[in-house]
């Protein structure tokens, strides 16, 4: 039963990572550096969920890479809030992300600064829907998918399947094993 949960995990991650590169492509919305950041665990999450289907994987062991998964979901969670954080001007973002500042007041400096500054920056919204950015939607997914993981490691049925019952006819409750 870990192989359904772990192919649903690829599908997930496949998705989502499938979706971003359809806004990029198909649509023409340049991801940012922190777009491309919140990607690196989903594919972690297809590796990770990829071991899990390995022929003869003991449940135990599947277990471990579907928490592994929840980690990878909570980090590109997390890097996912901070964009949307840095989005909102909450946070800064960092220079790979927003540029730069100028050091000096000069012409010189401010047209350096200005070349080195990314052509998607982090702090601009490119997308959203219903008021959530591509970020945020991100977020949502990815920590939901966390919780998954997470509710899948704890259900003993996905792992061990049913409990089984053993008949003593005392009746007295001890038939359970």
């Amino acid at each position: 039963m870990h192989t359904v949960v772990a192919a649903l995990l690829i599908l997930a991650s496949a998705g989502l990572i499938g979706g971003a590169l359809a806004f990029q492509y198909g649509f023409g919305i340049l991801p940012c550096e922190m777009c491309h950041w919140q990607r690196w665990p989903h594919f972690a999450v297809i590796a990770l969920a990829g071991f899990a289907l390995a022929p003869r994987m003991p449940p135990s062991v599947g277990r471990v890479f579907v928490y592994l998964c929840a980690v990878a979901y909570a980090v590109t969670a997390g890097l996912a809030l901070y964009h949307v954080g840095v989005e909102q001007g909450l946070f800064a973002g960092t220079e790979a992300c927003v540029g730069p500042q100028a050091a000096g007041t000069g012409i010189a400096a401010q047209r350096e600064a200005l070349l080195r500054t990314p052509t998607v920056r982090c702090d601009e919204v490119a997308w959203s829907l219903f008021g959530i950015s591509l970020a945020g939607w991100n977020f949502l997914f990815s920590a939901g998918l966390a919780g998954f993981c997470v509710w899948a490691g704890r259900k003993r049925v996905l792992w061990h399947g049913p409990a089984t019952r053993a008949h003593t006819g005392r009746g007295d409750g001890t038939d359970l094993l």
